[in-house]
Protein backbone atom coordinates (compact mmCIF):
# COMPACT_ATOMS: atom_id res chain seq x y z
CA UNK A 1 0.00 0.00 0.00
CA UNK A 2 1.30 3.46 -1.01
CA UNK A 3 0.90 5.81 1.93
CA UNK A 4 1.12 9.97 0.96
CA UNK A 5 2.22 12.71 3.60
CA UNK A 6 3.09 16.15 3.42
CA UNK A 7 5.63 16.89 6.17
CA UNK A 8 8.11 19.49 7.14
CA UNK A 9 11.93 19.60 7.38
CA UNK A 10 13.81 20.94 9.89
CA UNK A 11 14.68 24.00 8.46
CA UNK A 12 10.77 24.21 7.57
CA UNK A 13 10.77 23.35 3.88
CA UNK A 14 7.92 21.48 2.58
CA UNK A 15 8.03 17.95 2.10
CA UNK A 16 6.10 14.91 0.07
CA UNK A 17 7.13 11.75 0.70
CA UNK A 18 5.14 8.59 -0.36
CA UNK A 19 6.42 5.21 1.52
CA UNK A 20 5.22 1.91 0.04
CA UNK A 21 4.43 -0.36 2.64
CA UNK A 22 3.80 -4.19 3.09
CA UNK A 23 1.91 -5.58 6.02
CA UNK A 24 -0.08 -7.96 7.52
CA UNK A 25 -1.85 -8.18 10.86
CA UNK A 26 -0.56 -10.39 13.53
CA UNK A 27 -2.49 -13.90 13.55
CA UNK A 28 -2.67 -13.68 17.45
CA UNK A 29 -4.12 -10.16 17.28
CA UNK A 30 -7.18 -10.81 14.28
CA UNK A 31 -9.75 -11.13 16.48
CA UNK A 32 -9.06 -7.99 18.55
CA UNK A 33 -8.56 -6.12 15.49
CA UNK A 34 -12.16 -6.84 13.74
CA UNK A 35 -13.74 -6.25 16.84
CA UNK A 36 -12.02 -2.82 17.16
CA UNK A 37 -11.07 -1.29 14.46
CA UNK A 38 -13.07 -3.29 11.49
CA UNK A 39 -12.33 -5.21 8.39
CA UNK A 40 -10.98 -1.47 6.95
CA UNK A 41 -8.03 -1.65 9.82
CA UNK A 42 -5.27 -0.56 7.83
CA UNK A 43 -7.49 2.57 6.20
CA UNK A 44 -8.10 3.77 9.75
CA UNK A 45 -4.53 3.04 10.79
CA UNK A 46 -1.83 3.09 8.30
CA UNK A 47 -2.11 6.77 7.17
CA UNK A 48 -2.39 8.39 10.75
CA UNK A 49 0.70 6.44 12.29
CA UNK A 50 2.65 6.80 8.74
CA UNK A 51 1.69 10.76 9.13
CA UNK A 52 2.95 10.78 12.96
CA UNK A 53 6.28 9.29 12.12
CA UNK A 54 7.10 10.90 9.18
CA UNK A 55 6.00 14.08 11.06
CA UNK A 56 8.40 13.26 14.46
CA UNK A 57 11.35 11.85 11.92
CA UNK A 58 11.50 14.50 9.47
CA UNK A 59 11.27 16.81 11.31
CA UNK A 60 14.95 15.97 13.00
CA UNK A 61 16.57 16.70 9.33
CA UNK A 62 16.39 19.56 6.95
CA UNK A 63 16.03 19.30 3.10
CA UNK A 64 19.62 19.02 2.47
CA UNK A 65 19.86 15.98 4.89
CA UNK A 66 16.76 14.45 4.03
CA UNK A 67 18.55 13.90 0.12
CA UNK A 68 22.37 13.36 1.62
CA UNK A 69 21.27 11.08 4.26
CA UNK A 70 18.08 9.27 2.45
CA UNK A 71 19.14 5.54 3.82
CA UNK A 72 19.33 6.79 7.50
CA UNK A 73 16.06 8.53 7.07
CA UNK A 74 14.46 5.75 5.38
CA UNK A 75 16.01 3.16 8.50
CA UNK A 76 14.60 5.61 11.11
CA UNK A 77 11.07 5.98 9.45
CA UNK A 78 11.05 2.15 9.42
CA UNK A 79 12.12 1.78 13.08
CA UNK A 80 9.54 3.81 14.62
CA UNK A 81 7.14 2.77 12.10
CA UNK A 82 6.85 -1.06 12.77
CA UNK A 83 7.40 0.10 16.52
CA UNK A 84 4.18 2.26 16.32
CA UNK A 85 2.22 -0.44 13.65
CA UNK A 86 2.83 -3.33 16.41
CA UNK A 87 0.77 -1.50 19.08
CA UNK A 88 -2.44 -2.08 16.61
CA UNK A 89 -1.26 -5.45 15.92
CA UNK A 90 -0.13 -5.16 12.33
CA UNK A 91 3.17 -6.44 11.55
CA UNK A 92 4.84 -4.31 8.31
CA UNK A 93 7.12 -6.65 6.18
CA UNK A 94 9.07 -3.97 4.14
CA UNK A 95 9.10 -0.25 4.29
CA UNK A 96 10.52 2.16 1.48
CA UNK A 97 9.99 5.95 0.40
CA UNK A 98 8.89 5.62 -2.98
CA UNK A 99 8.90 9.21 -4.03
CA UNK A 100 10.40 12.26 -1.98
CA UNK A 101 9.70 16.25 -2.85
CA UNK A 102 10.00 19.33 -1.78
CA UNK A 103 8.35 22.25 -2.13
CA UNK A 104 8.36 24.50 -5.53
CA UNK A 105 10.58 27.62 -3.28
CA UNK A 106 13.10 25.10 -2.20
CA UNK A 107 13.54 23.39 -6.12
CA UNK A 108 13.83 27.02 -7.06
CA UNK A 109 16.29 28.07 -5.32
CA UNK A 110 18.03 24.96 -5.64
CA UNK A 111 17.65 24.98 -9.32
CA UNK A 112 18.78 28.87 -8.99
CA UNK A 113 22.16 27.85 -7.10
CA UNK A 114 22.57 25.46 -9.96
CA UNK A 115 22.25 27.92 -12.26
CA UNK A 116 24.56 30.35 -10.57
CA UNK A 117 27.38 27.60 -10.00
CA UNK A 118 27.22 27.32 -13.52
CA UNK A 119 27.39 30.71 -14.37
CA UNK A 120 30.32 31.46 -11.85
CA UNK A 121 32.23 28.02 -13.78
CA UNK A 122 31.61 30.08 -17.22
CA UNK A 123 33.21 33.24 -15.90
CA UNK A 124 35.99 31.28 -14.56
CA UNK A 125 36.60 29.75 -17.50
CA UNK A 126 36.59 33.09 -19.35
CA UNK A 127 38.90 34.60 -17.16
CA UNK A 128 41.84 32.04 -18.01
CA UNK A 129 40.97 31.87 -21.32
CA UNK A 130 41.47 35.85 -21.90
CA UNK A 131 44.54 34.88 -19.67
CA UNK A 132 45.76 32.28 -21.75
CA UNK A 133 45.23 34.27 -24.82
CA UNK A 134 46.73 37.55 -23.27
CA UNK A 135 49.90 35.58 -22.41
CA UNK A 136 50.07 33.79 -25.97
CA UNK A 137 49.73 37.85 -27.65
CA UNK A 138 52.55 38.71 -25.16
CA UNK A 139 54.50 35.62 -25.92
CA UNK A 140 54.22 36.33 -30.01
CA UNK A 141 54.88 40.20 -29.30
CA UNK A 142 58.13 39.27 -28.37
CA UNK A 143 58.98 36.68 -30.74
CA UNK A 144 58.05 39.69 -33.35
CA UNK A 145 60.14 42.07 -31.49
CA UNK A 146 63.13 39.43 -31.45
CA UNK A 147 62.82 38.72 -35.59
CA UNK A 148 62.33 42.86 -36.15
CA UNK A 149 65.60 42.69 -33.87
CA UNK A 150 67.67 40.11 -35.70
CA UNK A 151 66.68 41.75 -39.18
CA UNK A 152 67.87 45.15 -38.24
CA UNK A 153 71.00 43.60 -37.39
CA UNK A 154 71.21 41.65 -39.81
CA UNK A 155 70.50 44.95 -42.51
CA UNK A 156 73.52 46.16 -40.75
CA UNK A 157 75.97 43.25 -41.24
CA UNK A 158 75.06 42.73 -44.74
CA UNK A 159 73.22 45.46 -46.16
CA UNK A 160 70.70 45.08 -48.36
CA UNK A 161 71.60 41.87 -49.69
CA UNK A 162 69.53 39.75 -47.55
CA UNK A 163 66.73 40.97 -49.46
CA UNK A 164 67.73 40.93 -52.43
CA UNK A 165 68.16 37.19 -51.60
CA UNK A 166 64.83 36.44 -50.32
CA UNK A 167 63.34 38.44 -53.46
CA UNK A 168 65.55 36.06 -55.54
CA UNK A 169 63.75 33.17 -53.44
CA UNK A 170 60.06 34.37 -53.62
CA UNK A 171 60.60 34.64 -57.78
CA UNK A 172 61.86 31.53 -57.54
CA UNK A 173 59.39 30.28 -56.27
CA UNK A 174 56.71 31.86 -58.29
CA UNK A 175 58.24 30.67 -61.48
CA UNK A 176 58.07 27.00 -60.03
CA UNK A 177 54.64 27.55 -59.37
CA UNK A 178 53.76 28.74 -62.97
CA UNK A 179 55.41 25.98 -64.84
CA UNK A 180 53.43 23.21 -62.84
CA UNK A 181 50.55 25.22 -63.95
CA UNK A 182 48.31 23.86 -67.66
CA UNK A 183 47.21 27.30 -67.70
CA UNK A 184 50.17 29.52 -68.76
CA UNK A 185 51.61 29.99 -72.04
CA UNK A 186 54.90 30.98 -73.10
CA UNK A 187 55.27 33.52 -75.76
CA UNK A 188 58.62 34.39 -77.17
CA UNK A 189 59.89 37.52 -76.37
CA UNK A 190 58.67 40.00 -79.10
CA UNK A 191 55.54 38.38 -80.20
CA UNK A 192 52.11 39.54 -79.07
CA UNK A 193 49.98 36.47 -80.27
CA UNK A 194 50.71 33.20 -81.40
CA UNK A 195 49.40 33.04 -84.84
CA UNK A 196 51.55 34.98 -87.10
CA UNK A 197 48.57 36.57 -89.05
CA UNK A 198 49.10 38.78 -92.09
CA UNK A 199 48.59 42.25 -92.15
CA UNK A 200 46.29 44.13 -94.53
Amino acid sequence: RNVPSLTGSKDLQNVNITLRILFRPLPDRLPNIYTTLGMDYEDKVLPSIVNEVLKAVVAQFDAGEMITQRETVSNKVSEELTDRAAQFGILLDDISITHLTFGKEFTQAVELKQVAQQEAERARFLVEKAEQQKRAAVISAEGDSEAAALLAKSFQDVGEGLVELRRMEAAEDIAYQLSKSRNVVYLPTGQSTLLSLPSM
